[in-house]
């Protein structure tokens, strides 16, 4: 069974374009390191919750919007492997232009326990 990534960032509505352009360049690098797949959503209906809910994980503001991405990985051991390549190769440098407060985004990495369909 796989391993996956998930992150929630809020991105400013205005970066939209800079957003995708950004996940361009860095979502092919992980399939260059091993990743299976690379999936960014960017919000469509993301509902205000009476406890909680995804815009306050991140603290998105007015003007934002919430994007909710996964990396899928064959297995972990090709996951560790792979970010251990990511974080080291030269190309994170333009990182530091990022269209979002990477300080909001929240993570974590996944080992399913149930995989349904294709």
């Amino acid at each position: 069974m796989s391993y996956i990534d998930g992150f929630v960032i809020a991105v400013p509505n205005a970066n939209r374009e800079q957003f995708i352009g950004h996940a361009r360049t860095f979502d092919a690098i992980f399939l260059e390191y091993g990743a299976t797949r690379v999936t960014e959503c960017w919000g469509d209906n993301v509902p205000e919750g009476k406890l909680t809910d995804f815009r306050r994980a991140v603290q998105a503001k007015e003007d934002e919007s919430v994007v909710f991405s996964w990396i899928e990985w064959p297995d972990k051991a090709t996951h560790d492997a792979g970010m251990e390549k990511f974080m080291k190769d030269p190309r994170m440098a333009a990182a530091s232009d990022m269209p979002f407060d990477g300080k909001r985004m929240i993570f974590g990495s996944f080992a399913p326990v149930i995989s349904l369909g294709a």
